[in-house]
């Protein structure tokens, strides 16, 4: 007879908690170092950027002027778009920019798209008409990557917000002149807008402002992160001070700018309030709340997201069949709303016949959503991937979709155990994220899952959503390979390649917990616990290594993410699975190398669904590779029963 399990006494628990997991110091007590291993490189992150940035437009400024340091201001020297800079002006710097410079994002020749010189209205316009100047102004570049300027009949500029000191602005008289007029059309255009989004409120009523006040706030608590700007109000969960709920600010906060507004009389709003809502509103209308986060970095008002909403309905329009959908037929709230809503519709269906991803510039965490154009190129990865593969794995074909026809033949080998680890599924993830390492050279490669399925498919059996909600990382994987080329990022130190990888590994068991609940029914468990959207199209990001404090340390600056549904007991999971690919200088990814990702994570996506078909069955399949041990073993060479070298030359990655 098997007596009773003994559980792990607290006193037990908490001692294995606090043995440090880094893998140079695997059995260590954690805590005991004299000081971190690696400071962070004098420069690194978007202070710094913005510091080099602002001492590249000074210099342009001396040899050419004003306009010379505008452009280097616009892109933040090559760092983002400038279409994302001049959608940050606000109104008084947006009519300084079209008078002085001939430069905006209004009318363009296609209609409501970004045009940067106007016809006849050339370099340094407002500068250089012989005129003596009328006015002296102020350019400067602000601590948040947007360009301020000072303007007539305004202060100076707060030099507490700058980045540097400022550039001065000679105004000649017509220039001054153009901008008075530009600033007497916004005002009327502001104004009409303003009260078109008033009048769209008052006719949802209370109980309908306060639904829509709660979509906007579940759209802020479930999603990235959004700096959003009413002129020079921010509104952000991010860095600075909150002011919508997120991580720092809860439901309900009195800070929260959105929570403030629930129950309060619609007379009582401010014009940025009632913009602000309207706004978030057709955005999350048109592509959910992740749409959001591609007002990132800009100002939030009417004709910006009109100006948005038309650039995606074209971006939409390039897919076959379904029917076309029309322009708004004004930047009226209702034509606007109806817009909105069949973008949502058209965007359910192009994502069945194209493959959408976004296009993420880090510095300002501005996202664009872009419809891929596959090419011979896509092929070519596919095909490497796979002959790679089929020397490694017990499956046939030359594509990455016959391998996995070939693992759906015969799935049991996923539980049995392959190569150096206990189960076909982690020789088939390790095999992956290695294959994809070579072939789209990537400096690291990853992709994570979850540990249990058994207990997952037993949770969903027994609806036992709260404790599936209470599962800590642990219970999540991510194995991580660096190609050898990474170690010259870290010094030629494999110990310290070592604690990057496994940094990012927790980081993405992290990810996996954090998207799991999003999938599913919203029992009060699930509601309370924290938790993102989870995602369903890749994205391509550009020069990461400025906000987040693991990509500045670990050096992530290219990267792509190719997330994966899974069906786990007819219950489908987004963003189960994932494959990443990071790259920490070079040359950034491309569009092509996101649908060759986007091919070899199906493909992992595939298998895991095949996985978890078979624990339905009851196979036991559990993954126990891939934690910190694993990690030194692999990538420095080292024996994980004993404590790591700490930092410094160990081995070899492989």
């Amino acid at each position: 007879m098997t007596g009773p399990v003994e559980r792990e006494s607290r006193r037990a628990v908490n001692a294995r908690k606090r043995i440090s997991r880094r893998p140079s110091r695997l059995g260590t007590r954690a805590g005991t170092a004299g000081g971190p291993d690696r400071a962070r490189e004098p420069g690194a992150g978007f202070p710094g950027l913005l510091a080099r940035v602002w001492e590249r437009a000074r210099a342009a400024g001396a040899a050419g002027g004003p306009r010379a340091a505008v452009g280097v201001l616009l892109d933040l020297d090559g760092h983002v778009p400038a279409e994302v800079q001049l959608r940050a002006l606000g109104t008084a710097e947006e009519a300084a920019f079209a008078a002085l410079w001939g430069l905006g994002w209004r009318d363009g020749p296609e209609g409501p798209v970004p045009s940067y010189e106007r016809e006849g209205e050339g370099e340094g316009k407002g500068e250089g008409d012989g005129d003596a100047p009328v006015f002296t102004g102020e350019l400067a570049l602000a601590t948040t990557g947007r360009i301020v300027m000072r303007c007539p009949a305004q202060a100076p500029l707060d030099r507490r917000e700058l980045v540097g000191g400022v550039l001065r602005v000679p105004w000649s008289p017509a220039a001054a002149r153009a901008y008075r007029d530009a600033m007497e059309r916004a005002a009327v255009r502001t104004a009409r807008a303003v009260a078109d989004c008033r009048e769209w409120l008052d006719r949802q009523g209370e109980k309908g402002r306060d639904e829509l006040l709660e979509q906007a706030m579940e759209a802020a608590l479930r999603t990235a992160p959004f700096v959003l700007y009413q002129e020079h109000r921010q509104y952000t969960n991010f860095r600075d001070q909150n002011t919508l709920i997120g991580k720092t600010l809860w439901p309900g906060h009195p800070d929260c700018a959105l929570s403030s507004l629930q129950g309060l009389p619609l007379e009582h709003w401010s014009d940025g309030d009632v913009q602000l809502l309207v706004c978030l509103t057709l955005l999350i209308r048109s592509a959910g709340p992740g749409r959001v986060e591609e007002a990132n970095g800009t100002q939030l008002s009417l004709d910006h997201v009109a100006a948005m909403l038309e650039r995606v309905r074209r971006v939409y329009a390039a897919v076959p069949g379904g029917p076309a959908v029309a322009p708004a037929a004004t930047r009226g709230v209702e034509d606007l709303h109806a817009l909105a809503e069949a973008l949502g519709t058209r965007r359910r269906h192009a994502m069945g016949r194209i493959q959408l991803y976004r296009e993420i510039h880090g510095a300002l965490m501005h996202k664009t959503e872009r419809a891929a154009t596959p090419t011979a190129g896509v092929r070519q990865l596919d095909a490497d991937v796979s002959a790679l593969l089929a020397a490694r794995l017990p499956l046939a074909g030359g594509t990455l979709a016959e391998l996995g026809g070939s693992a759906a033949a015969a799935p049991e080998w996923l539980a049995r155990p392959h190569g150096d680890f206990g189960t076909g599924l982690e020789s088939l993830v390790y095999e992956t994220v290695t294959a994809a390492a070579e072939v789209f050279r990537s400096d690291f490669t990853m992709s994570r899952g979850m540990r249990s399925l058994p207990a997952l498919i037993r949770g969903l059996q027994t609806e036992s959503w709260a404790e599936v909600c209470d599962w800590d990382i642990t219970h999540y994987f991510c194995c991580v390979v660096p190609r050898p080329e990474a170690l010259g990022h870290f010094g030629d130190s494999a110990a310290t390649l070592a604690d990057a990888a496994w940094a990012m590994s927790a980081r993405m068991q992290y990810n996996s917990w954090h998207f799991v609940p999003g999938n599913l029914p919203r029992d009060p468990a699930v509601v309370a616990r924290d938790h993102f959207v989870p995602p369903t199209i890749p994205d391509i990001a550009f020069f990461s290594d400025q906000h987040h404090h693991g990509h500045v340390t670990n050096k992530v600056r290219y990267s792509i993410r190719s997330p994966q549904a899974v069906d786990v007991l007819g219950r489908t999971f987004n963003g189960f699975v994932d494959l990443r690919l990071l790259r920490c200088a070079g040359t950034p990814f491309a569009e092509q190398d996101v649908l060759g990702a986007q091919r070899v994570s199906r493909f992992v996506a595939r298998a895991t669904t095949l996985a978890a078909g078979l624990a339905a069955d009851g196979v036991p399949l559990e993954v126990t590779a891939f934690d910190a041990g694993w990690h030194w073993r692999t990538i420095a060479g080292a024996d994980a029963n004993a404590p790591g070298p700490g930092p410094g030359p160990a081995g070899a990655a492989r």
